[in-house]
């Protein structure tokens, strides 16, 4: 009986019920239509208290108090805004600090708990577009890899990181992550400003799990020598790659609405995209 009945709605005091809300009839079999046992559970829930469902005879009908899904998405979108708040000024996770990281893993996961699981499968279509990262917990390692082996960010290397988009075709399932990068040139030549983007193609899995499968690598430069064709870059053979780069991944889409998509890693790596 309880897991029939777990809804959390909120209720005044008042158990009365007022013809303005909103009743759901659900057949409950085995009671006897002699019983007119009037189940209510209530919880507490924000200081209020809830109303689950009330039942007579064999018949039983969860109430909804009118503005509780509006209330519900108020609630969301003010976590929404506190993990934004929380991820932004950190240069798409390269300036985070591990205090950073905490607090945008701590509003994630309000996020993702208060907005509840994700089902890809009955709407694929919110994946669709052109999808700009703005923070990625695996850049605070200061590698362009994250959390995987990859080129160092800063002296090392005189490689600028620019933004980092994420296309996404659901039809032909094509999912290209395409990222801007600066080149240093010695002097007295300018920087080459060039484009990378590294193809693959996605299944879903599940629910809400992306699995992912690299095809090929393309750079195209642009600003002063954007004429030049583009190079595709020879990949590399399997036997010849570390184990910790098979050419494939998964991540978990843990939220997703209009503009804004929250993702984990199958390393754990927090990820952040609005629409572009």
């Amino acid at each position: 009986m309880a897991s029939l009945l777990h809804s959390r709605l909120p209720l005044s005091h008042n158990h009365s019920l007022s013809n303005s809300y909103q009743s759901f009839p659900c057949h409950l079999p085995g009671r006897s239509k002699r019983s007119t046992l009037r189940l209510l559970e209530e919880r507490s829930y924000d200081g209020k208290r809830t109303l689950i469902c009330q039942s007579g005879i064999d018949e039983a009908t969860f109430i909804e108090p009118p503005g509780s899904k509006e209330a519900k998405a108020e609630l969301i979108g003010s976590f929404k805004l506190k993990l934004l708040s929380a991820v932004s000024g950190l240069n798409r996770g390269l300036a985070a600090s591990e205090d950073d990281l905490k607090k945008a893993d701590e509003a994630a996961k309000e996020l993702e708990s208060c907005a509840g699981a994700v089902d890809l499968a009955a709407d694929l279509d919110k994946l669709q577009g052109r999808w700009k990262l703005i923070y990625s917990s695996a850049f605070s390692s200061r590698t362009l890899g994250g959390s995987r082996p990859g080129p160092p960010t800063g002296r090392l290397l005189p490689i600028t990181l620019g933004q980092v988009f994420q296309r996404i075709d659901v039809l032909s399932k094509d999912f290209d992550n395409i990222v801007e990068l600066e080149l240093g040139a010695p002097w007295p030549f300018p920087p080459v400003e060039a484009t990378a983007t590294l193809a693959h193609k996605f299944e879903l899995i599940g629910s809400s799990t992306i699995k992912i499968v690299f095809e090929k690598t393309t750079v195209k430069t642009t600003g002063n020598l954007s004429q030049l064709p583009p190079l595709e870059v020879p990949r590399i053979p399997d036997q010849f790659r570390p184990p910790s780069n098979t050419g494939s991944g998964e991540f978990e889409v843990t939220y997703i609405d209009s503009d804004t998509r929250v993702t984990r890693g199958d390393r754990g790596e927090l990820r952040v995209f609005v629409i572009s």
